[in-house]
Protein backbone atom coordinates (compact mmCIF):
# COMPACT_ATOMS: atom_id res chain seq x y z
CA UNK A 1 0.00 0.00 0.00
CA UNK A 2 1.62 3.27 -1.60
CA UNK A 3 0.32 6.54 0.42
CA UNK A 4 0.31 10.20 -1.56
CA UNK A 5 0.20 13.00 0.33
CA UNK A 6 -3.03 15.20 0.33
CA UNK A 7 -3.92 18.41 1.13
CA UNK A 8 -4.40 17.44 5.18
CA UNK A 9 -0.99 16.28 5.16
CA UNK A 10 -0.02 19.18 3.68
CA UNK A 11 -1.49 21.41 6.83
CA UNK A 12 0.61 19.20 9.00
CA UNK A 13 3.76 20.48 7.32
CA UNK A 14 3.76 23.93 9.10
CA UNK A 15 4.67 22.40 11.91
CA UNK A 16 8.07 20.94 10.29
CA UNK A 17 11.37 22.57 11.90
CA UNK A 18 12.74 23.37 14.84
CA UNK A 19 10.89 25.13 18.01
CA UNK A 20 11.07 26.82 21.23
CA UNK A 21 8.91 25.70 24.10
CA UNK A 22 7.48 27.54 26.90
CA UNK A 23 5.08 26.19 28.60
CA UNK A 24 2.32 27.20 31.80
CA UNK A 25 -0.27 25.65 33.89
CA UNK A 26 -3.73 26.59 34.25
CA UNK A 27 -2.75 29.53 36.66
CA UNK A 28 -0.33 30.81 34.04
CA UNK A 29 2.83 30.12 35.68
CA UNK A 30 5.63 28.71 33.82
CA UNK A 31 6.18 24.81 34.45
CA UNK A 32 9.86 24.82 33.67
CA UNK A 33 12.30 27.55 34.24
CA UNK A 34 13.74 26.19 30.84
CA UNK A 35 12.40 26.25 27.55
CA UNK A 36 11.79 22.86 25.45
CA UNK A 37 13.33 22.65 22.37
CA UNK A 38 10.91 20.35 19.90
CA UNK A 39 12.39 19.47 16.32
CA UNK A 40 9.45 17.98 14.23
CA UNK A 41 10.43 15.92 10.72
CA UNK A 42 8.63 14.59 8.06
CA UNK A 43 8.59 10.66 6.76
CA UNK A 44 7.57 11.06 3.42
CA UNK A 45 5.37 14.09 3.59
CA UNK A 46 2.87 11.50 5.35
CA UNK A 47 3.62 12.00 8.71
CA UNK A 48 5.37 14.34 11.09
CA UNK A 49 7.53 13.20 13.89
CA UNK A 50 7.60 16.30 16.62
CA UNK A 51 10.33 15.39 19.10
CA UNK A 52 10.61 17.40 22.24
CA UNK A 53 13.00 17.59 24.88
CA UNK A 54 13.52 19.86 27.90
CA UNK A 55 13.33 20.12 31.80
CA UNK A 56 10.40 19.26 33.92
CA UNK A 57 9.86 20.98 36.81
CA UNK A 58 11.27 18.87 38.96
CA UNK A 59 14.94 19.93 37.25
CA UNK A 60 14.98 16.60 35.71
CA UNK A 61 15.29 15.84 31.89
CA UNK A 62 12.44 14.79 29.67
CA UNK A 63 11.37 13.80 25.91
CA UNK A 64 8.19 13.50 24.78
CA UNK A 65 7.30 12.17 20.90
CA UNK A 66 3.97 13.16 19.10
CA UNK A 67 3.30 11.60 15.37
CA UNK A 68 0.88 12.80 13.47
CA UNK A 69 -0.75 11.78 10.22
CA UNK A 70 -4.21 12.14 8.19
CA UNK A 71 -6.48 8.64 7.61
CA UNK A 72 -7.92 9.65 3.64
CA UNK A 73 -9.83 6.43 4.00
CA UNK A 74 -11.60 7.91 7.68
CA UNK A 75 -11.26 11.27 7.21
CA UNK A 76 -9.46 12.23 10.44
CA UNK A 77 -5.82 13.27 11.49
CA UNK A 78 -4.70 10.32 13.55
CA UNK A 79 -1.55 10.38 16.08
CA UNK A 80 -0.12 9.47 19.01
CA UNK A 81 1.47 11.02 22.24
CA UNK A 82 4.41 9.47 24.50
CA UNK A 83 6.55 10.96 27.20
CA UNK A 84 9.19 9.95 29.37
CA UNK A 85 7.41 10.99 32.35
CA UNK A 86 4.31 8.46 31.95
CA UNK A 87 3.58 5.07 31.13
CA UNK A 88 0.80 5.45 29.37
CA UNK A 89 0.53 6.09 24.94
CA UNK A 90 -1.84 8.67 24.15
CA UNK A 91 -3.91 7.85 20.94
CA UNK A 92 -5.17 10.54 19.18
CA UNK A 93 -8.39 11.25 16.32
CA UNK A 94 -9.16 14.81 15.61
CA UNK A 95 -9.96 17.05 13.19
CA UNK A 96 -8.94 20.90 11.98
CA UNK A 97 -11.72 22.78 13.26
CA UNK A 98 -13.67 25.29 10.62
CA UNK A 99 -11.29 28.40 11.47
CA UNK A 100 -8.31 26.24 9.67
CA UNK A 101 -5.68 27.00 11.76
CA UNK A 102 -6.97 24.75 15.06
CA UNK A 103 -6.25 20.74 15.01
CA UNK A 104 -8.28 19.72 17.80
CA UNK A 105 -6.53 16.01 18.96
CA UNK A 106 -8.62 13.76 21.24
CA UNK A 107 -7.90 11.10 23.06
CA UNK A 108 -9.05 8.96 26.11
CA UNK A 109 -6.49 8.00 29.06
CA UNK A 110 -6.65 7.84 32.93
CA UNK A 111 -8.20 10.35 34.80
CA UNK A 112 -5.27 12.36 36.72
CA UNK A 113 -7.85 13.21 39.50
CA UNK A 114 -9.60 9.48 40.03
CA UNK A 115 -7.23 6.89 39.90
CA UNK A 116 -8.53 3.58 37.72
CA UNK A 117 -10.94 5.54 35.87
CA UNK A 118 -10.61 7.38 32.21
CA UNK A 119 -11.18 10.71 31.10
CA UNK A 120 -11.75 12.23 27.78
CA UNK A 121 -9.08 14.92 26.92
CA UNK A 122 -8.16 16.95 24.25
CA UNK A 123 -4.84 18.63 22.60
CA UNK A 124 -5.24 21.60 20.52
CA UNK A 125 -2.65 22.84 18.30
CA UNK A 126 -3.62 26.34 17.27
CA UNK A 127 -1.51 28.18 14.38
CA UNK A 128 -0.90 31.99 15.72
CA UNK A 129 1.26 32.64 12.40
CA UNK A 130 3.51 30.64 10.52
CA UNK A 131 6.22 31.41 12.99
CA UNK A 132 3.79 31.24 16.15
CA UNK A 133 1.72 28.08 17.57
CA UNK A 134 0.26 26.98 20.80
CA UNK A 135 -1.07 23.79 22.42
CA UNK A 136 -3.54 23.64 24.83
CA UNK A 137 -4.27 20.34 26.94
CA UNK A 138 -7.34 19.86 28.38
CA UNK A 139 -10.13 17.23 30.06
CA UNK A 140 -13.71 16.72 30.24
CA UNK A 141 -15.57 17.65 33.31
CA UNK A 142 -18.67 14.99 33.89
CA UNK A 143 -20.82 18.07 32.44
CA UNK A 144 -19.36 18.14 29.09
CA UNK A 145 -17.64 21.52 29.86
CA UNK A 146 -13.80 21.71 29.16
CA UNK A 147 -10.85 22.39 31.45
CA UNK A 148 -7.53 23.67 30.63
CA UNK A 149 -4.42 21.56 31.95
CA UNK A 150 -1.53 23.19 30.03
CA UNK A 151 -0.58 25.61 27.73
CA UNK A 152 2.19 25.87 25.65
CA UNK A 153 3.72 28.53 23.14
CA UNK A 154 5.80 27.35 20.13
CA UNK A 155 8.37 30.03 18.45
CA UNK A 156 9.96 29.05 15.20
CA UNK A 157 14.07 29.02 16.04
Amino acid sequence: MHGEPQEQHRWLEQLLGEWTVTSQDPTGNASSDQDWVEKVRSLNGLWVVCDGQGAMPDGKAGETLMTLGFNPETGRYVGTWVGSMMTHMWVYDGELEDDGRTLALNCDGPDFESPGRTARYQDRITFVDANHRTLTARVQNEDGSWKEMMRAEYRRR
